[in-house]
């Protein structure tokens, strides 16, 4: 339904955010996600025909030229700029499609009921669990987990939000990690093959090939599904770039559709920008 004060758009139920994704695949059409790291990405995004956008702090880092990856570094307060973004540029701009926010659920400084609290006020309508140390692996990782900022906590904080009406749209990396997420509730599964490839910060040689993504996919939807048939599946990362390496993954798993954020935002902009210059530095006196 609309926002009663304004009539049109942001926030929705968890319910409603249900309904307008089961609309699209009753279609048969693929559900396409979006991170938007400013407001005239999102703004445009919603143009096209996204069916809901994500607000992230590694946005932030892409728009600013640098690899999505920053977004995992300690270089800000990720649950401060994922707000900051959501309230400043991206919710003022947007019209009528959900927009969900991305929650570093491992923050030891926050309590995470209270923050999720904040974030439902601010107007998103859901969340997602980015920074999400699903992608961080080895030593480090098992650090992470041995001192209390693990994978568990972004578990836990959306099983918090199922609890408080917001629809959420979570990555994983393993079909443990969506057993565990569908376990509590997960109304969306996002999996999570790697950074993205190509342009002018993707990864090169750190990747798989789509091989491998289309295993990977197909065993983590399984997994799910398995707990609750009624999830939502989507891929992401990896060689999965373009619209042709999307139609793939449609083709080869049983997966609904596609979250991009380098791949729709970065993208576009690194191509079109350069494009666009080139054509008036041809121009003659």
């Amino acid at each position: 339904m609309p926002n009663k004060w304004t009539g049109k758009g942001n926030p929705y139920t968890r319910e409603e955010v249900r309904q307008r994704l089961q609309k699209t695949l009753d279609q048969k059409k693929a559900i396409i996600g979006a991170g938007a790291g400013t407001g005239i990405s999102a703004k445009f995004i919603e143009k096209g025909g996204a069916d809901f956008l994500i607000i992230y702090n590694s946005g932030r880092f892409r728009m600013s030229g640098h690899g999505s990856t920053a977004g995992l570094m300690a270089y800000g307060d990720a649950n401060a700029v994922a707000m900051e973004i959501g309230e400043f540029e991206v919710l003022p701009v947007v019209e009528e499609i959900p927009v969900f926010c991305g929650v570093h659920g491992s923050d030891p400084r926050r309590r995470m009921w209270h923050f999720l609290q904040q974030v439902k006020a601010m107007g998103f309508s859901g969340v997602n669990n980015f920074p999400t140390h699903s992608i961080v692996d080895g030593s480090f990782r098992d650090i992470l987990e041995e001192t209390g900022m693990g994978f568990s906590k972004e578990v836990e904080m959306v099983r918090l939000a199922s609890e408080m009406d917001l629809y959420s749209c979570v990555y994983v990396a393993t079909p443990e990690e969506a057993i565990q997420m569908a376990e509590v509730g997960a109304d969306a599964i996002i999996a999570h093959v790697g950074t993205t490839v190509g342009g002018s910060v993707g990864v090169v040689g750190a990747t798989v090939d789509m091989d491998f993504a289309i295993k990977r996919t197909q065993e983590i939807i399984e997994a799910g599904r398995k707990i609750n048939k009624d999830i939502i599946f989507l891929a992401h990362g990896g060689p999965i770039n373009t619209p042709d390496d999307v139609k793939v993954i449609l083709e080869n798993t049983d997966a609904h559709g596609f979250v991009g954020a380098s791949s729709l935002e970065r993208m576009a902009v690194e191509a079109s920008l350069t494009a666009l210059t080139q054509k008036f530095k041809s121009l003659e006196l």
